[in-house]
């Protein structure tokens, strides 16, 4: 097999990787290309790939362990745990996916012990307007925010925890009691470490964290919105355009995302979601 290419995006974020066909089995030198570029840019992308949910799920476990994700219990393709749909699509009158998922910034299970360490989407179809494609995804890189912010903020920030909370976010579907009570509140640092590279980013986000440990409620919130606006600022954004067969993982130490709520039917929207599971944030 070819070496696969690495193409930066020249945003803060972002690269495409051609000359691979994930529907194949990987070598070990194709794979530690994606991985050093996945550790370097954050977000990356495939084009022009046909993949069954088995291809999937198995390209999903050269990053370590596919996670199951409670949508999934409700949304799995074929009846899988590990693969779901994100999908405004309805059949006899019932979703087949999450319709707004994904609609404000943040960083997929931070509510968990464990949060997600990478996530994968596949595109099945990807809604157009005139042949204008809608539906982006955006991308700010936590990394380069981290490193932009004046010393004596990093300072203030070193030791700090946030209190993260399932029951946050406002949700696209219905969560359950069960599904509430698999995830109570956890501490996580706001500054968290990668577990591969090292590098620091910031771990925080407007909803799904709620309280900073040790401030009280007005000092926690200005903190919290200072911190998640800094994220988002432009120059730490890489956006999206999603082509059908269009493969994208992210790194969710790196990065937070966002996705753009631009379309409704009859224009339709399918993707497969994958996770893969991460260790405690240090």
């Amino acid at each position: 097999m070819p070496a696969p290419t690495v193409h930066p995006s020249g945003r803060a974020a972002g690269a495409e990787i051609t000359g691979i066909d994930l529907a194949k089995d990987l070598n070990s030198e194709t794979f530690a290309v994606i991985q050093q570029a996945l550790d370097e840019h954050g977000v990356l992308y495939f084009r022009n790939q046909t993949l069954t949910p088995e291809h999937q799920i198995a390209f999903t476990a050269y990053f370590g362990e596919p996670d199951v994700n409670f949508n999934a219990l409700r949304f799995g393709v074929n009846g899988s745990p590990i693969i779901y749909r994100i999908s405004n699509i309805t059949e006899n009158g019932q979703a087949i996916g999450t319709r707004r998922a994904g609609e404000t910034w943040h960083t997929d299970m931070s509510y968990a012990k464990n949060p997600a360490l990478a996530t994968m989407l596949y595109a099945v179809e990807v809604p157009t307007l005139h042949g204008l494609p809608l539906g982006g995804t955006g991308f700010a890189n936590a990394a380069a925010a981290y490193d932009a912010l004046p010393q004596s903020m990093r300072d203030a920030i070193a030791n700090l925890k946030g209190v993260f909370d399932f029951r946050g976010r406002k949700r696209s579907s219905p969560v359950s009691a069960e599904d509430i009570a698999k995830y109570p509140p956890v501490e996580h640092p706001i500054v968290r470490t990668h577990p591969r590279t090292g590098r620091k980013s910031l771990y925080i986000v407007r909803d799904d964290c709620t309280a900073i440990v040790g401030k009280d409620a007005r000092e926690s919130q200005a903190l919290i919105e200072a911190l998640a606006d800094h994220i988002i600022k432009p120059e730490f954004i890489y956006q999206h355009t999603w082509q059908q067969g269009d493969v994208v993982v992210w790194d969710n130490c790196t990065v937070q995302h966002r996705a753009v709520q631009d379309y409704d039917l009859p224009s339709r929207r399918l993707l497969w979601r994958t996770t893969v599971k991460g260790s405690v944030p240090v």
